[in-house]
């Protein structure tokens, strides 16, 4: 499905719950309380459909890209958790027990206890669900123990939301809108079964094991994995995959990785890893053979079809990764455009792949500018970060304003360099990059 035709879904999804209570033709209230209840409803559709965003599901996020639907997932969960603090102060009516000469509930707002309480938790647990999941990175949790209290913590939530909106609800007491949430809610208990049971199931029937894991610099390594019994993966130069190496398929230790290795060098998948203090801080000790399991390809920071006049790779630390397999590929298909590596580390100890860059400068003609923050005293190369002033002496060329643009590394890095060829006049649909941290 085109990347619009998804987006009208889900607004057509987030606004139903809107339309079934305007359509059962309830008598109306004051404009505050139909406001509040309009806020609820919108607040936990976009909650059950933030399961769906985060599910990996190849059929949306290869259609928008991972990063893209992970920042909508962020964004939306914040934009959730407004509507539902603001649901129960938006209310005039009195609260009251049931009237027997209100049926309809358009004099006073009723709750069961059971509507009561399921709704106070809820509202007590959503903000500090999202605040923890923006703090994330400010706590001692492993990556593992976060994802698995985020999912079933976001599950709890849903769960108290549901009896929440059914025992109190006043639109909710509508059987297509009491259906309509039933069949969200399945469907996000379906997406968690789908992450944590089927897909691990589904990787056992095509498990990889270890070639060999080699440092390539300072606190960077090379794993290689090899396909077990099948004929590999299909994928795009550029792209990612989620790499579990506990040998269990049924494990939440995997991380995220881009492949740098070209889909033309055959099945073998080629990793650059960065110790980064979680399971990576072991990459170096984990021995060939051992069992890994893959879950990709993921990711759109690929350049198949485009044909701008050249190509520049920009790349902060490991961020060299997926232009390792870009550039590998452009060379296995003959390609001729012009291409220029700027690829930049703190140190020259961190450049890693030495052996890449030399065989793209020798075979490729690929002009490699290395950039180091803190360099030693015989260096050569360019000094500094990858700033504005940097990207206006490289490309500052009027031809450099049809080239097209890959960016991979941290965050500041690509937002400095996006910002910099934006003023260069570089077209925003020549600019590529994958952003996963925002906060």
């Amino acid at each position: 499905m085109p990347g619009a035709a998804l987006i009208l879904l889900y607004l057509a999804v987030a606004v139903a719950p809107l339309a079934l209570a305007a359509a059962s033709l309830r008598p109306p209230r004051p404009v505050m309380d139909e406001i509040a209840s309009a806020a609820g409803l919108l607040a936990y559709a976009i909650l059950l459909m933030e399961f769906v965003l985060s599910g990996r599901f190849r059929s949306i996020s290869g259609r928008v890209g991972l990063d893209v639907t992970m920042r909508f997932h962020q964004l939306l969960a914040r934009t959730a958790l407004a509507l539902a603090l603001i649901h129960p102060f938006l209310y005039t009516l009195p609260f009251a027990r049931p009237l027997p000469y209100d049926p309809s509930r358009q004099l006073t707002l009723t709750f069961e206890a059971e509507g009561l309480v399921a709704g106070v938790f809820a509202f007590i647990l959503l903000p500090a669900f999202v605040l923890l999941s923006m703090g994330r990175d400010r706590i001692s949790w492993t990556y593992e123990t976060w994802r698995l209290v985020h999912g079933l913590g976001a599950l709890a939530i849903a769960v108290l939301v549901q009896v929440h909106a059914l025992h109190a609800g006043r639109y909710s007491q509508d059987p297509l809108l009491a259906g309509l949430w039933s069949g969200l809610l399945a469907v996000s208990i379906l997406s968690l079964a789908y992450v944590y049971a089927v897909k691990p199931l589904l990787k056992t029937r095509r498990p990889w094991r270890v070639e060999r894991v080699a440092s390539l610099a300072a606190r960077t390594w090379e794993l290689v994995l090899a396909p077990d019994g099948h004929d590999g993966l299909r994928y795009k130069a550029g792209q990612f995959a989620w790499i579990g190496l506990s040998g269990q398929a049924f494990s939440l230790k995997e991380n995220p990785f881009s492949i740098a290795s070209a889909p033309g060098d055959g099945p073998l998948l080629r990793f650059v890893i960065k110790e980064l203090g979680d399971s990576t801080g072991m990459i170096g000790e984990v021995p060939p053979g051992t069992r890994a399991h893959v879950d990709g390809p993921h990711g759109h920071l690929t350049i198949d079809g485009r044909r701008e006049l050249g190509i520049a790779f920009i790349a902060g630390g490991v961020g060299i990764a997926p232009m390792l397999g870009l550039l590998r590929q452009l060379e296995l298909d003959g390609d001729t455009r012009p291409t220029r590596l700027v690829y930049g580390n703190r140190t020259a100890a961190q450049i890693a792949c030495t052996e890449d860059l030399a065989r793209m400068r020798r075979a490729h003609h690929t002009e490699v500018v290395q950039v180091v923050s803190e360099p030693p005293e015989d260096w050569n190369g360019e000094t500094g970060m990858i700033d504005a002033a940097l990207v206006g002496r490289l490309f500052s060329e009027p031809r450099h304003r049809d080239w097209l643009y890959v960016l991979c590394g941290p965050p500041a890095m690509m937002e400095t360099v996006e910002e910099a060829l934006l003023d260069l006049g570089v077209a925003p649909s020549q600019i590529l990059s994958e952003r996963f941290r925002y906060d």
